[in-house]
């Protein structure tokens, strides 16, 4: 699954981290994320991400 990494973190705008997988999937939720964008966040594995950065390289491994 190909996410465009600026649009993902455009719609995690407003996560305090450290943030569950929770957290993460409902402020990308609220904030308008694209189908692919939440798709990706739904995938990824239930822990604590201590950035933005983390997310990402989560999300990457998943593609």
């Amino acid at each position: 699954m190909k996410v465009n990494p600026i649009e993902m973190q455009k719609s995690l705008g407003g996560v305090n981290y450290p943030a569950s997988k929770k957290d993460i999937v409902e402020t990308a939720k609220k904030s308008g994320a694209d189908p692919e964008i939440k798709k990706a966040l739904d995938a990824l594995p239930e822990k604590e991400y201590d950035s933005p950065a983390a997310v990402s390289r989560e999300v990457s491994k998943e593609s």
